[in-house]
């Protein structure tokens, strides 16, 4: 074997930069790539010592940070506070809607029909200021559906003297026998009938009964005003031809067949004015009257004075009362708007302590061949003005022993009350039936009326509370 020889040239500085190069740039390059993983490692892991020996931990993605999200321009969703009364009654009352709405072209026809009559919405709006708390407060007592507050507006535009050709009186439109049933007293002197807070009371009662007899709040409002029997018939009549019993499909009516959707088109607009372009005056939500007990007979021009209000203020919430004195019988609370009820029992006891009588008017019994005219001059009054008290018309029979009410020396505001004591005609004014598809439709500037025929049964005539 040779002799290895190295020779000068093997080591010169030369050689051996050029071998070691590579090894140099592969260091350079093996460090430059573990610092750049130790930066990366180090933004993951938590601030610790690192340790070099044990294995890198594994690569977590990191979360997105909430609030360097993007936020979505979209408006927020409306909410209902159901927890804090709200401080509009109109509102109240809206979020206690829960009757299912009723869609049919005829809610469209009625609402057009109201929406272009804004001023009689508003003067029923504003009547039924005195009465719709105290009607929401009870419906809510009940569980029932808030919207049935509107019911008065179908049926007397809020009007507690309306009477209708079925003699059908009141704010809730109550006949005679329907009102007897719920125990709503008749009798010349008052008619419980047109009282706010018994008659509020008897019609939900009603309204009760006759949705627990059909379990559907469209056949029970049918019901109150065709009848619950002649529903029943219709709904009867359907089911044995295998046809649906709802409302919609029941053969009713004109009257009928509109009643329901009348209701559905006040509460669309009560809903939401603002679509309708309807101004709503905003309601209080409090009471608008209390209440008073009453022990004795109490004229109402008396009870005007004490409460310091007007006697139409004081007739418009008790307006039970045909006489000008408010007999013990009558048995109902007086109603006082809420901020003059301690005014009123202050008066009253300072009137008592005076001794003073709650009654100034006197009981004249007619003697045989004594004239109506005779008795209103010796009581210094109009034979017109003694019948109006009285409540006379012309087919009250006036015989010897009839009971006339006359002023006594300290009646006070006879006169004036008069003329706005609430009279139930002697004659119910005419029915009226508007043609089919047009009801309160006009002709060349006249009601088109149509005589209804006397009915072959009583089912086929509205007959209801």
């Amino acid at each position: 074997m040779p002799a290895l020889v190295l020779t000068e040239t093997a080591f010169s500085p030369m050689s051996l930069l050029r071998c070691l190069i590579p090894s140099l740039m592969l260091i350079l390059t093996g460090s430059a790539h573990a610092e750049q993983a130790l930066q990366m490692s180090g933004e993951l892991a938590s601030p610790t010592t690192l340790n070099f020996g044990a294995a890198p931990p594994p690569v977590i993605p990191r979360l997105p940070d909430p609030s360097q999200e993007v936020k979505d321009d979209l408006p927020p969703i409306p909410t209902i506070d159901l927890t804090t009364p709200p401080d509009d009654l109109w509102q109240r009352m809206r979020n206690g809607f829960s009757m299912p709405d009723l869609d049919s072209p005829l809610v469209a026809d009625r609402q057009a029909w109201y929406l272009n009559r804004p001023d009689l919405l508003k003067r029923i709006f504003e009547r039924s200021r005195r009465y719709l708390h105290h009607i929401v407060a009870e419906l809510e007592k009940r569980g029932m559906p808030t919207e049935l507050a509107l019911l008065p507006i179908v049926e007397s535009s809020y009007n507690p003297l309306a009477y209708s050709s079925a003699r059908a009186l009141g704010m809730w439109q109550f006949i005679p026998s329907t009102g007897k049933t719920y125990k709503l007293q008749q009798n010349a002197w008052f008619d419980q009938r047109r009282d706010i807070v018994a008659s509020t009371s008897a019609a939900l009662d009603y309204l009760q009964t006759i949705y627990e007899m059909h379990g559907d709040w469209h056949l029970a409002l049918a019901s109150y005003n065709w009848g619950e029997n002649a529903v029943g018939r219709a709904v009867a009549k359907n089911q044995a031809k295998g046809l649906p019993t709802d409302y919609l499909h029941l053969k009713m009516p004109v009257e009928t067949s509109y009643y329901v959707p009348k209701l559905q088109a006040i509460k669309n607009i009560i809903a939401q004015p603002q679509l309708f372009g309807i101004s709503l005056d905003p309601i209080p939500n409090r009471p608008y009257f209390g209440t008073v007990e009453r022990n004795g007979n109490m004229d109402i021009a008396l009870a005007a004075r004490l409460a310091e209000i007007p006697v139409e203020e004081f007739i418009a919430l008790n307006p039970a009362y045909s006489r000008p004195v408010m007999p013990t019988e009558a048995n109902s609370p007086l109603v006082l708007p809420a901020e003059k009820v301690q005014t009123f029992l202050a008066n009253l006891q300072s009137h008592e302590a005076q001794d003073k009588p709650l009654s100034a008017w006197l009981t004249h019994k007619l003697k045989k061949g004594e004239s109506l005219d005779k008795v209103a001059g010796r009581y210094g009054i109009s034979a017109v003005r003694l019948k109006q008290l009285n409540g006379i018309n012309a087919r009250t029979k006036i015989t010897p022993g009839f009971a006339l009410l006359v002023p006594g020396k300290d009646a006070i505001g006879y006169e004036s009350l008069a003329a706005r004591l609430p009279q139930t005609p002697s004659t119910p004014p005419r029915v009226t039936k508007w043609k089919k598809g047009k009801p309160g439709a006009k002709r060349k500037g006249v009601s088109v009326k149509i005589r209804k025929a006397p009915a072959a049964k009583p089912a086929v005539k509205p007959k209801k509370r």
